[in-house]
């Protein structure tokens, strides 16, 4: 059983404390290694090793130097592939389809942000005679990275790649569900030439490590993914220090079919969209609302389509695998059990494969139809593979129902109408919207973030290089 240690400074040192915890495979519940409890005296060491570097080495390289590191990391993901991909997927408990394409998006992450590195540049501005302005784009300095568990190699990528391109020097606080794929990319880090404490990783518990990275002193900028809840507590602790925060949270996204949509591409992909990582996504696609005309036709089909759903084991490679631990199984039972004593049941059910291990987290996917618009599966984020269908009227009904939530991440709309497509693109209330698609394929190069409950601030293309940077100007007075 494998001890995995705190990367500080460029070396790896076991927990201050000397605690350490259990490394649970979601798939059969059994333990097959140990993570550093990281504390308040790691992530303090770990920020002054980050200051270090900031000031020394790592702070000395100019633009297109950083992006050629970022670029062999990407490479060297690329070409640990396959062991990073089966080790995804294990910790997370993802398919291993769906681990392999999280570590070729990770691997796109790194590539796409070393060969922006020397590409944002500061503007002259016109002003009065006599004087010349400009402005330069900085680094924050030190930025801390708190990363959950449902996607730890894809959300290093998109948050570690965008601050280290600018400059910045990263501590990141990784979930302790899964992130051991992240602890092997900092090994990476290292062996394609990132100077010591540019990457610093300290793993442990939220209330401990994360909640001491967010309150650190030293730390400039803040970028955190997760849950609402969280998000508010990271919010506050940084507030009290003014350090900028970069939240991106949950969602209750809305795919919206109307009646001359494509409905072989509508409903496939809202199938994919619920059942991806075992609808333990932000973005899934969790609410289904469908034009009254071809609702039936609509239900009929999808019924047929969850009842042909598995999940299994990660090597099985099934529509979805377990869920991350025995709290988040027990979250979504709860959500099931409770619309069920409400005279709630599912249309439709998927169901666990014969070969699941029996100590594993799994839930078979689920369908629902007619549940009150107040009701908490159409309010709150179950973070499991639960699908819940709404009819509406017309393009007015359509866009009230989908803003109708605490959260603004993603919608999807399927028409083949124009100008409804752009009437609903401005009209719903979220950070995206994608048209006769969901997702766009992940779009590395697409900002992503949300509104309201679901964040602000903005990841993913160039937005996120902004966000990882701050502009100072100055006015040169010549005569």
């Amino acid at each position: 059983m494998r001890d995995y240690e705190n990367l500080i400074g460029g070396t790896w040192q076991p927990p201050s404390g000397g605690a350490w915890l259990p490394v649970i495979d979601p798939g059969d519940g059994s333990v097959f290694a140990r993570l550093a409890r990281g504390g308040e005296a790691d992530i303090d060491a770990a920020v002054s090793a980050a200051r270090v570097a900031l000031d020394g080495a790592w702070g000395r390289l100019d633009a297109a130097e950083r992006g050629r590191l970022l670029q062999r990391l990407g490479a060297a993901i690329l070409e640990d592939f396959e062991s990073l991909a089966a080790l995804e997927s294990r910790d997370a408990g993802k398919p291993k389809s769906q681990g392999a394409a999280d570590i070729r998006a990770c691997a796109r992450y790194f590539e796409f942000y070393g060969a922006a590195a020397d590409k944002v540049h500061g503007d002259t501005i016109p002003f009065s005679e006599g004087f010349t302005a400009l402005t330069l784009r900085e680094p924050h300095g030190v930025t801390g990275h708190i990363i959950p568990w449902n996607y730890p190699a894809q959300i290093i990528g998109r948050s570690l790649a965008a601050a280290l391109a600018m400059g910045n020097a990263a501590v990141v606080k990784p979930a302790e569900d899964a992130c051991l794929s992240v602890l092997r990319i900092a090994e990476l880090a290292a062996e394609v030439g990132f100077p010591p404490g540019a990457i610093n990783i300290v793993t442990g518990i939220g209330a401990e490590a994360g909640a001491a990275l967010a309150a650190h002193r030293g730390i400039d900028h803040i970028s955190f993914t997760g849950s609402p809840e969280t998000g508010s507590q990271v919010a506050q602790a940084a507030a009290r220090r003014l350090c900028p925060v970069t939240l991106e949270l949950g969602g209750k996204s809305p795919q919206i079919v109307f009646a001359d949509a494509d409905l072989d591409a509508a409903l496939s992909m809202a199938v994919k969209a619920i059942v991806q990582n075992a609808g333990q996504t932000c973005s899934a696609g969790s609410r289904l609302l469908v034009q009254a005309p071809i609702k039936d036709q609509v239900l009929e089909r999808l019924c047929d389509d969850f009842a042909a759903l598995q999940a299994g084991p990660w090597d099985a490679d099934l529509d979805c695998g377990p869920l991350i631990n025995k709290a988040q199984h027990e979250r979504v039972q709860g959500f099931l059990g409770r619309a069920a004593d409400a005279g709630y049941k599912p249309l439709a059910r998927g169901r666990i494969a014969a070969n699941a291990p029996q100590g594993g987290y799994y839930a078979a996917p689920c369908l629902f139809d007619a549940v009150p618009l107040d009701h908490e599966l159409a309010q709150q984020e179950v973070f499991g593979p639960v699908l819940a269908a709404f009819s509406f009227e017309d393009e007015a009904e359509a866009i009230r129902m989908a803003n109708a939530t605490d959260f603004g991440l993603v919608a999807g709309v399927w028409t083949s109408d124009g100008g409804r497509q752009m009437r609903l693109a401005r009209a719903l209330d979220c950070g995206q919207v994608f048209i006769n698609n969901y997702g766009a394929g992940g779009g590395v190069e697409l900002p992503f973030g949300g509104v309201k409950h679901s964040g602000y601030g903005r990841e993913k293309g160039f937005e996120a290089l902004y966000g990882f940077s701050r502009t100072k100007t100055v006015a040169i007075k010549h005569g």
